[in-house]
This record gives C-alpha cells, structure tokens and sequence, in this order.
C-alpha cells in the first residue's frame, strides 16, 4: 500500500511540484515524520532497484533521485507528506562523464546532475567498505555524492598535473588532490 502510493509517478510529481520543471524540489522545507522502510535500494554501480528487479524507467529514477536526502549515514526519498528510508550500497550517484576545458572539468552523473568540478562541487577521495584504496567522488547536492565511474576516473587522471611532488586536479580556481595525504 505504501509502496503504491510513493509509486505513482503522477502523483508524487504533483506532490512535489515537478511536473514540467528540472529544477530541484525545496527538499530542505519538507519535514515530514518517517514513513517508514521502503524495498528501494540504490546499487554500487548507480541501479536503482525495487523489490529485487532492476528500475526500467530513467524517467522514474530521475525523479526519486531529485527528492533523494541524506541524514547522517541514511538516505530517504522525501516529498512534504512522507518520508520513506532506502539503502544505498556506496554512493547514490555515479559520475559517468568527464570533460574538460581550459577553466575545469566538468561532470554529468548517471542520473543526469552535471557541474563542474570546484567550490560547489568539491572533488575529494574517500574509501568504499571492504577496500583498501581511496576513490574519488563529486558532491551533488546537499551531502549527495557521486562516485566516479572507472573510465570517468580514468578520463579524470588524464587530466591530472603534478605540483610540489603530489597529483592534483585543477578545476575552477581550486586543487583537489589525487592521492591521500600521508
């Protein structure tokens, strides 16, 4: 029942005044009481799923994703009337495209977010449970990260300069290291 009712795309589009706009929903005003569990869980790899069985519409998963909110080390799909907790295996969002140009290095994510890579979206490295290397990640939005996909990473290291002994990216006036400090 409750699954139904998050469900129907037409609906929460309404509840969460979307439906002919990209712009993000003021996630931060809706303060709704838990709702409860929901059987979405977001994969290591950006795949949503639900109840075992892969998303199959982008469309959908855009749109979850835009009222996606992280609390702590929690992530909730939220709307003004309800507030349901999902689980995300590592990151909610994967960074699938790297480009860059003379000012920086610019991102678009499996979901459709893009920027470039600074002060609004800081690149910093971070370990996954059970690994024993860092990964970069990109942050979104309001503490929503997104990890690198590996021919992202491998484009993004192309891009890499070596300062002081140390590989860095440089990307609209700022420096993000490549390696964690010893």
């Amino acid at each position: 029942m409750a699954t139904r009712a998050l469900m129907d795309l037409s609906n929460l589009q309404q509840q969460i005044g979307l439906q002919a706009t990209a712009k993000q929903p003021p996630l931060e005003q809706w303060q709704p009481e838990l709702s409860g569990d929901i059987d979405i869980e977001i994969h290591s790899d950006g795949g949503w799923w639900h109840q075992g069985s892969a998303f199959e519409r982008q469309d959908l998963v855009r749109l979850f994703a835009s009222i996606l909110r992280r609390e702590g080390d929690e992530y909730f799909l939220v709307t003004p009337v309800e507030k349901w907790r999902i689980q995300v295996e590592d990151r909610p969002f994967v960074v699938t495209l790297i480009e860059a140009d003379a000012d920086g290095i610019e991102f678009v994510t499996n979901v459709g977010d893009s920027g470039r890579i600074g002060p609004e979206h800081p690149l910093r490295l971070s370990y996954r449970q059970g690994e024993a290397e860092p990964l970069p990640e990109v942050l979104i939005r309001h503490d929503l990260w997104a990890r690198l996909s590996r021919n992202a990473f491998y484009e993004l290291v192309e891009h890499a300069v070596e300062i002081d002994g140390q590989w860095r990216i440089l990307s609209d006036g700022e420096s993000f290291a490549l390696v964690v400090a010893e």
